[in-house]
C-alpha cells in the first residue's frame, strides 16, 4: 500500500481517520502542531504521541517535502523558488520583498489550462492539479529554509501575506484549495496566517466564486486586464465562458467583510488596453463595487506579441484612476534580473530537461 502525504488531509478529515482507528480525535490537533508548528520530517519526533499511534502513522503516511530543483535569488531581495515534485513535475514559488513586510507567491496546478494569451505559465499548458499537501508544502517549505520561533509575533515571520498568483488557476483547483487554505490559516494547529493576510487570485471562474466565499474568508483577487468583451475573450479564453457582465454580476453577491474590497488586477499591454478611454470605462464598470486596482506594467518575455506601455502612459491611466476616487497602485515588477515571469523558471528547466 502506498502511503499517502498527510498534508493532504484536513484536520477534520484526519479527526475522521482516526476515530475510525478508535483513536482520540484531538490526536490531530497534536499531529497537525508536530507537521506545521514544529515542522516534523517523521512521526518518530512527536513525543507526545504513544508508540502505536506513531506506528500506525508511519505506516499510513508520509511527512513528504518538495524538492528545490532550483532557486534563484534576485539582487532586489527576490527568490524564486523551482520545486520538483514526486512524479517529476515542477511548480514555482515566490517570495518577494515589500516595504514592510514580505509575500509568499504560490502555486495551485502544474501548468495552465485557461490559455491566458500574455501569460507564460500558460505556453507550457497544463498538466495537473496540485495537491493540497503540494500547496501547502510551498508555505510550509518555506517556512522551514527561514525559520521562525513558536511564540514568534506576526511581525517576526519570514513572510506575513500569502497570494494564489502563481502557476495555475486556483478555482479550477478548489478542494484541494479550499484544503490547503484551511491548514494555512488555522490559528491553533496549521500555520497561522491570518485570512486578512491570504489572497486568492482567479481569471475568473464564475461558476466557483460563490462556493470559496462560502467556505473561506480569505481576500479575494481577479484578473480583469480589459474594459470590453472583445479585447478580453482576445486576451483571455475564460471571458468566452464567463464574460464581463457575468463575471460583475457574481462578484457584486460576493461575501465581503465590512470594508473589505476586491483587488482587480489589470495588467497593462502597449496599445491594447492602456487607452484614456480603457481608463474610462474600467471606472464605469467598477463603480458600483468595493474595488481597488492593482495596475501591472506589462512583464515583456521571449516570444510574446506584447510590449510594456511608457511611464508616462501608465501614469496617465493610474491619475485617471486616483480622480475617480479609486484605491489604485502600479505594483512594481521585482526580481527583473533572474526568471521573473511566473512560469519561467519551469520553462527554462524543461527546456534543460
Amino acid at each position: 500500500m502506498k502511503k499517502k502525504d498527510i498534508k493532504d488531509f484536513s484536520r477534520s478529515e484526519l479527526e475522521a481517520w482516526l476515530k475510525e482507528n478508535r483513536i482520540a480525535p484531538y490526536r490531530a490537533g497534536q499531529i497537525f502542531k508536530w507537521v506545521y508548528l514544529r515542522q516534523a520530517d517523521s512521526f518518530e519526533e512527536m513525543t507526545d504521541l504513544g508508540k502505536d499511534l506513531r506506528q500506525l502513522l508511519s505506516e499510513n503516511y508520509t511527512i513528504a517535502r518538495l524538492k528545490k530543483a532550483n532557486v534563484e535569488i534576485s539582487s532586489d531581495g527576490t527568490r524564486k523558488y523551482l520545486f520538483q515534485l514526486e512524479d517529476g513535475e515542477y511548480t514555482e514559488a515566490v517570495l518577494i520583498p515589500g516595504k514592510d513586510r514580505k509575500t509568499l507567491c504560490i502555486s495551485s496546478q502544474v501548468g495552465c489550462a485557461q490559455g491566458c494569451k500574455f501569460c507564460l505559465t500558460a505556453q507550457g499548458g497544463f498538466k495537473r492539479n496540485l495537491k493540497a499537501g503540494e500547496i501547502i508544502a510551498q508555505v510550509r517549505d518555506v517556512l522551514h529554509e527561514l525559520p521562525v520561533k513558536d511564540d514568534a509575533a506576526e511581525t517576526e515571520k519570514p513572510f506575513q501575506n500569502i497570494v494564489f498568483m502563481g502557476m495555475g488557476e486556483p478555482l479550477a483547483n478548489l478542494p484541494r484549495v479550499l484544503t490547503a487554505l484551511s491548514v494555512i490559516t488555522d490559528g491553533d494547529y496549521g500555520l497561522r496566517f491570518s485570512h486578512r493576510r491570504v489572497t486568492v487570485s482567479t481569471c475568473g471562474v464564475v461558476s466557483r466564486l460563490a462556493e470559496l466565499g462560502e467556505k473561506s474568508p480569505v481576500n479575494l483577487a481577479v484578473s480583469l486586464n480589459a474594459t470590453d468583451d472583445k479585447t478580453r475573450s482576445h486576451l483571455m479564453p475564460v471571458n468566452d465562458t464567463f464574460n464581463i457582465e457575468a463575471l460583475l454580476s457574481a462578484l457584486k453577491a460576493y461575501p465581503l467583510r465590512q470594508r473589505e474590497k476586491i483587488t482587480f488586477e489589470y495588467i497593462l499591454m502597449k496599445g491594447i488596453n492602456d487607452t484614456d478611454d480603457d481608463a474610462k470605462r474600467l471606472i464605469k464598470l467598477l463603480k458600483n463595487l468595493p474595488a481597488k486596482i492593482n495596475l501591472i506594467a506589462f512583464n515583456e518575455h521571449e516570444g510574446s506579441e506584447f510590449k510594456r506601455p511608457h511611464d508616462d502612459r501608465i501614469d496617465a491611466f493610474l491619475q485617471k484612476l486616483h480622480n475617480a476616487g479609486f484605491t489604485a497602485i502600479v505594483r512594481k515588477s521585482m526580481g527583473q534580473d533572474i526568471s521573473a515571469a511566473c512560469g519561467q523558471l519551469r520553462a527554462n528547466q524543461l527546456k534543460n530537461d
